[in-house]
């Protein structure tokens, strides 16, 4: 061993690559003992290993059974009869073939008859109903007049006059407020002469609802044109004036 200049013995220290062989060599003895102990282990372990599970597809085979299946039967479709549509002769008709001879009376001349169809009424010739060639169809009413819209007042027309007269309401806001004026509507008179509708053109706010439910309940003559009552147009005016 190497010694100093004082003739102690001089210790080295230890390398890094001395610790990594040491570290490495333990380890390699611990893995060994763990393997060696898991062997010995085996060996005296007691019972016996599981059996193996059998794979589930292919196992058994189970014969199929092959069966015709039974169709619904079939529908047989039956064409109908077309109903006879051919029109029944009217003996009241005309001859459509100039005649050979003078046949004998039958009877059934001017008699009632009906036709195949159930668009066509049987009639008598002669009878209040209309006929074409001892056919005959019924009369239907006329259809009712359309209403006529109403017009505004023009020469030729008698102007409707008030009959009843209904006093405005005069609101207690716009008296406490002192409002007044003049309210203009206009109205719409029908035949009757009542008023049907009534729209405020000239508007005072606090007072158009008072106007308008004076009016409705106004009656007038109805308008003439012609000899004949119409619906009119007509301007109107409501006057709310405070006393002093």
């Amino acid at each position: 061993m190497p010694h100093d200049m004082f003739g102690n013995v001089a210790v080295r220290p230890s390398t890094p690559r001395s610790r990594k062989e040491s570290v490495l060599i333990v380890s390699v003895v611990v893995h060994v003992v763990a393997i060696v102990a898991i062997g010995v282990a085996q060996l005296f372990a007691v019972g016996s290993l599981p059996a193996p599970r059998r794979p589930l597809a292919f196992q058994e085979f189970v014969p199929v059974q092959v069966r015709d299946i039974e169709l619904p039967p079939q529908q047989r479709y039956v064409r109908a009869a077309w109903p006879d549509t051919t029109p029944t002769v009217s003996p009241n008709a005309a001859p459509l073939v100039a005649p050979l001879g003078i046949t004998e009376e039958t009877g059934l001349e001017g008699s009632r008859t009906t036709a195949a169809s159930s668009m066509v009424i049987g009639i008598e010739r002669g009878s209040a109903l209309g006929s074409v060639d001892g056919v005959g169809t019924a009369a239907l009413p006329p259809p009712p007049p359309m209403p006529r819209p109403p017009v505004r007042l023009h020469s030729g027309i008698r102007e409707p006059r008030k009959i009843v007269n209904v006093p405005p309401i005069y609101p207690p806001v716009a008296q406490a407020a002192r409002v007044q004026g003049v309210v203009i509507i206009e109205a719409v008179i029908d035949t009757t002469g009542a008023v049907e509708s009534a729209r405020v053109l000239r508007s005072i706010p606090l007072l158009d609802q008072a106007a308008l439910d004076a009016v409705r309940k106004w009656t007038y003559s109805p308008a003439m044109l012609n000899g004949m009552p119409i619906p009119v147009i007509m301007t109107v005016t409501v006057n709310f004036t405070l006393t002093p």
